[in-house]
């Protein structure tokens, strides 16, 4: 499957996307929120990469690298659906291109992913990506304390939840 936006292509991963990915989980800033520690070696990526590729291939397909101007430079989707993520390059932050990415894949998940309600776990600290989720309709539903413990550190969660627009009657 692939989407096709003003800016962007969002398809499924390849093995050959590992380089260029590459910038993004060994960026200690993109990789400030994540779910792990910032790859310290290309193979750490190309490993994280083929993990999307076999996803893909064994799954209904909803997780998306981003390619912006013929260049791998992040993911958004669902890598276990209803629970959406998205990581960015950093080099692409402020241009509005995590909510493009984000706008066609939520779409895709109701139309195509038969998702009726899309979750969304994020660190507290990430005011940029709660604000970004919020903008896009996501509604704050909970809170709790030391669900993630990364290199040691035990950190929160903020939950969010899209439910699937009701039809204009």
């Amino acid at each position: 499957m692939e989407i096709v936006t003003e800016r962007l292509r969002l398809r499924h991963a390849r093995l050959s996307d590992a380089p260029a990915m590459h910038a993004v989980p060994s960026s200690s800033s993109a990789m400030a929120y994540w779910s792990s520690l910032p790859h310290q070696t290309p193979e750490q990526t190309r490993k994280w990469v083929a993990a999307m590729v076999e996803a893909a291939a064994s799954g209904p397909g909803l997780d998306f690298v981003i390619e912006f101007e013929g260049r791998a430079i992040g993911k958004a989707g669902f890598w276990r659906p209803p629970e959406i993520g998205y990581i960015l390059n950093p080099d692409y932050w402020g241009r509005g291109l995590a909510r493009e990415a984000l706008e066609a894949v939520i779409r895709v998940g109701f139309e195509i992913g038969g998702i009726e309600e899309i979750v969304a776990d994020v660190d507290p600290r990430n005011a940029a990506s709660l604000g970004l989720l919020e903008r896009l309709g996501f509604v704050r539903t909970g809170f709790a304390r030391e669900t993630w413990e990364i290199g040691g550190v035990l950190l929160d969660s903020v939950y969010l939840t899209l439910k699937r627009p009701q039809p204009v009657a």
